[in-house]
């Protein structure tokens, strides 16, 4: 039977297969899962290839009667095709009062065990989707106000758009926020939210990839401008412009297999979503792939394999990337 995220709990079966992905909010629902129920309960976490410890905790008789077991399978995605089968044949013998809970984040759809899974009708199941942009602002919001938070509008559509999809960081990140209000109430601004996220000047930064992504000749001043006026680590320049220039390449290579959404397919967030179709057009694919490399030097070099100024490798590196024929 097919359930909602939002009808797993209490829980009411003896049996769970969760699969998706989106991840962090699969593992959250599988914790609860597991946490929920008798207090006195034995709970398990176990790989795909420890199901024998599933069997021997549900067979276990305590001293005041047999004992209630908990497990949770965390990557039957993985699972071999004997390891299936003995997962079928413990989903089939599952007693009452003991509770498994399988994971399955990422499990193809075309995967023999999926639809063997899938047509248990037995078995409580739950899909966990990609959540979109609107979906994970809404939940943003909601976790904040959870949180007596009260952040800035552009600050939110930031962490909105900078962590779409990774409720682990989002929730990593209110709490740090918390820590720094401290019950005050104050609004919390961008140059707040941003320290705390532990990127410094992310507006600035991502005007320096644009221009960058863009091959545009003013790229070179604005790293200038990020180096010596806000004083930014070099490491994290070359952080986030790795980053762009992976999304670029993946973007291309998505595009040209006629992807219907290259730019999801490539996990591309933030503000370079509206842009990345604009940006891979100033690419080959050959340069794509010489870019990243002249970064992974250029980051080699910043991390103390050479006595040069920082600053002059980063701006030597905008000026190579930014220059026709600069890399190959």
């Amino acid at each position: 039977m097919k359930l909602g995220p939002a009808r797993l709990l209490p829980p009411e079966h003896a049996a769970y297969y969760l699969y998706g992905e989106d991840h962090d909010a699969l593992f959250e629902a599988a914790e609860a899962l597991l946490g929920a129920g008798d207090a006195q309960a034995q709970r398990l976490r176990v790989d795909i290839n420890e199901l024998g410890r599933i069997e021997e905790a549900s067979r276990n008789q305590g001293l005041f009667g047999p004992s209630v077991c908990y497990a949770l399978v965390r990557n039957a995605q993985s699972a071999s095709p004997k390891q299936g089968e003995h997962l079928l044949n413990i989903i089939a013998g599952m007693q009452a009062g003991h509770r498994l809970i399988v994971c399955a984040p990422g499990m193809e759809w075309k995967k023999a065990l999926h639809k063997k899974l899938q047509g248990l009708t037995s078995l409580a199941q739950c899909e966990f989707s990609l959540p979109d942009a609107a979906g994970f602002a809404c939940w943003l919001d909601e976790e904040l106000t959870r949180a007596g938070l009260y952040v800035s509008e552009d600050a939110r559509a930031w962490m909105s758009e900078s962590l779409c999809g990774m409720r682990l960081a989002a929730r990593q990140l209110i709490e740090r926020l918390g820590w720094y209000d401290d019950g005050r109430g104050e609004s919390l601004d961008m140059a707040v939210v941003g320290d705390l996220s532990g990127e410094r000047a992310p507006e600035a930064l991502e005007e320096w990839c644009h221009a960058v992504a863009l091959r545009e000749g003013c790229a070179v001043s604005l790293a200038a401008r990020l180096l010596r006026d806000q004083q930014l680590a070099g490491v994290q320049m070359l952080s986030w412009l790795g980053t762009r220039m992976q999304q670029l390449l993946l973007f291309s290579w998505f595009a040209g297999r006629q992807d219907r959404n290259p730019a999801r397919s490539a996990r591309v967030f933030g503000e370079a979503r509206k842009r990345i179709a604009a940006e891979a057009r100033c690419w080959r694919g050959r340069e794509l792939m010489a870019a990243l490399l002249r970064i992974h030097e250029a980051e080699r070099l910043i991390k103390g394999a050479s006595i040069e100024d920082k600053s002059v490798v980063i701006e030597r590196l905008t000026l190579d990337l930014v220059r026709k024929g600069g890399l190959l």
